[in-house]
């Protein structure tokens, strides 16, 4: 490896950086990634695209109430930040004024790219900037996208279980493919790769949680050569640890996401308003190359990917950004503390919070985390004792959140959390989350997750598959799965009885509308179930807790289908849009459910769920889990 310092060239409509192992261009003033000269390849990126589509940040943003515009983010100026052997930054800025207001969306960009001595690959982050009474805005997505030459790069990699030989565009074209359901899934019908044909192609199959989407990108088999995106951080990315976001996809494309509405919806797009003032940075990500000798597997450069992105993360917060916007280690706070649960129905005493998602987020409602999208987040892991260490937190001010697999319900301290800069460790003690209970369980479906994939998941039509997804533990991610369930039910609806049932084999993933032949109809699940020594004078609960939801509505009915009105409605909620986009969870919802005992009866009795939404064959609930208590002094039992 080179040990060359790093030069940067200035020639007209180009800026060149070089540490003699790579050599990146862009364009100026634009900031555009041109060109990327690595190992023998001439330019990694696709040359037969135009100079403004290889590799760029790009936005899609919207006054209010109007259409999104896409903006491939062009600098009008641009500034050497850092120039000497050890590092070269630059800096390509875009301000805005009110004489750009509807043109361009209403924030000072600086775009910075860094290269480091000795550095197999370069940094790329973004200020973004609304100052105070700046026009209302939003923004529905942000991201660096790069484009990689279609002849070279034909393998991509986003998990250890997640690769395969991919597509090429052009088997996407007319004539040999054929569109589904929506514009980004076609089946192929004359791929080029001719063992691909009868496959589905989506860039959905390949989304991500933010917790595992460290690294992903493409190999060249010859010369071995990869294109590797690096995420160190989850900090700047919006939707706490479990939001989905892409990652590569056909093209050969690899996405940096920064910002998105996906299987979220508006919920997760940032609105201001009342020129409300906001900057935010976004990134360091690392964009790595390796390659390896002709002789050797080419396939290892996963391996060594997934080491370097390690390594990346253990260096962070980095210390190399030049920009002061960009808070370095010693700028950082830490939290530390245990997490304790505290149900009486399974123990007297508090019991550690064995792998809690425990995080510091802006300060809101209980379980307000997952549809934050403005500011910073900082997460971490309990360990089988509960105990946990958030380190690395920007100076501001937090509350602290958790969820525990296995159980109900947000916690949140209630207190602020104040971080000031170098304000070192701040120890949080003892903390008892009491998850939502108010009688013993009846009884349950499901496992309390977030998630439907304990459900039944049913294998795809035959000739609508993606081989990767055979056998594979994330079989959620087949297109079409949505039109088994009428196939499985195609005159009644699922029915679930309690104490009998296997919900792994009998609970669809999803309540999804029935297809018909002129269109399709609600769904309304029954729940069947045995009460003895029913108290009909106490109140019982039923808890239900949703994995995600598009515009679907649940109402809940017991012991009579056709009463006027539902013992509880959700209202219409959702636009998660998970079930076409091969998710298996979104935004989490629960509700809790008074049962009167009077309307509950010594024998078999059912509950109605009733999903009437049915104009796209997409909406929809996924359940996380369910649970019927008896009252706290429950004398009923169930058989």
């Amino acid at each position: 490896m080179s040990t060359a310092g790093v030069r940067l060239h200035i020639q007209g409509g180009h800026v060149v950086m070089d540490n003699g192992i790579l050599q990146v261009t862009l364009s100026n003033p634009d900031g555009i990634v041109t060109g990327i000269r690595y190992d023998g390849i001439d330019n990694v990126l696709e040359p037969l695209n135009k100079e403004t589509n290889r590799g760029y940040w790009d936005l899609v943003w919207s006054a209010p109430g109007s259409n999104g515009i896409f903006d491939v983010i062009k600098g009008t100026s641009f500034r050497v930040i850092v120039d000497n052997e050890e590092q070269v930054e630059v800096s390509f800025t875009r301000m805005w004024d009110p004489s750009l207001e509807g043109k361009y969306v209403p924030l000072n960009i600086d775009k910075r790219f860094v290269m480091l001595r000795a550095s197999s690959g370069f940094y790329s982050y973004a200020i973004y900037e609304h100052l105070k009474d700046w026009p209302d805005f939003e923004i529905g997505e942000t991201r660096i996208t790069f484009k990689l030459r279609k002849d070279k790069f034909q393998y991509m990699a986003v998990s250890d279980n997640s690769q395969r030989y991919m597509p090429l565009p052009d088997d996407r074209l007319p004539g040999r493919c054929q569109t589904l359901a929506y514009p980004e899934a076609v089946l192929l019908e004359n791929p080029k790769m001719k063992e691909l044909a009868g496959e589905v192609d989506d860039k959905y199959q390949y989304s991500c949680e933010n917790k595992d989407n460290k690294v992903h990108g493409w190999i060249c088999t010859n010369p071995p050569v990869g294109f590797w995106q690096i995420t160190p951080s989850d900090e700047f990315r919006s939707g706490g640890p479990h939001k989905q976001n892409l990652t590569s996809h056909v093209g050969p494309t690899t996405l940096a996401m920064f910002l998105s509405g996906h299987y979220a919806g508006q919920d997760l797009v940032p609105k201001f308003r009342g020129g409300e003032p906001w900057k935010k940075v976004f990134g360091p990500v690392f964009i790595y190359l390796n390659s390896s000798a002709i002789k050797d597997d080419p396939f290892w450069l996963w391996e060594d990917a997934k080491i370097q992105m390690m390594r990346e993360v253990q260096s962070w917060p980095y210390s190399f950004p030049a920009s002061e916007d960009f808070q370095k280690s010693d700028q950082r706070g830490n939290v530390s503390g245990r997490l304790l649960v505290l149900d009486r129905y399974i123990c007297e005493e508090l019991i550690p919070a064995n792998g809690a998602y425990v995080g510091l987020a802006p300060p809101g409602d209980v379980g307000s985390w997952q549809r934050e999208c403005k500011d910073y987040q900082f997460w971490t892991r309990a360990d089988d004792r509960g105990y946990f260490s958030v380190s690395n937190i920007r100076t501001g001010t937090y509350n602290l959140y958790a969820w525990v697999p296995g159980f109900i319900g947000d916690y949140r301290y209630d207190a602020v959390i104040n971080i000031t800069s170098g304000s070192s460790f701040i120890e949080m003690g003892d903390l008892a989350f009491e998850p939502p209970r108010d009688g013993p369980t009846l009884w349950e479906i499901g496992i309390p997750d977030r998630s439907a994939a304990e459900f039944y998941v049913p294998d795809p039509d035959p000739s609508h598959i993606n081989k990767l997804f055979v056998n594979h533990p994330d079989r959620f991610r087949q297109y079409g799965l949505w039109n088994r369930y009428a196939e499985l039910y195609p005159h009644e609806d699922l029915v679930y009885i309690v104490g009998v049932s296997d919900y792994a084999k009998d609970w669809f993933f999803a309540q999804v509308p029935r297809q018909k032949e002129n269109g399709h109809e609600g769904t309304t699940w029954q729940i069947r179930f045995e009460l003895r020594n029913v108290d009909r004078n106490s109140t019982y609960k039923l808890r239900v807790a949703i994995a995600s939801a598009t515009l679907a509505e649940l109402q809940v009915r017991i012991n009579d289908p056709n009463s006027r009105r539902p013992l509880f409605t959700s209202g219409l909620i959702g636009r998660d849009n998970s079930v076409a986009r091969h998710g298996i969870h979104g935004i989490y919802w629960l509700y809790n459910v008074n049962v009167p005992g009077a309307q509950l009866v010594d024998g078999t009795n059912t509950f109605f769920f009733k999903q009437p939404r049915c104009t796209s064959p997409f909406q929809g609930l996924m359940y996380d889990y369910i649970r019927f208590e008896g009252p706290p002094s429950c004398g009923s039992s169930s058989s």
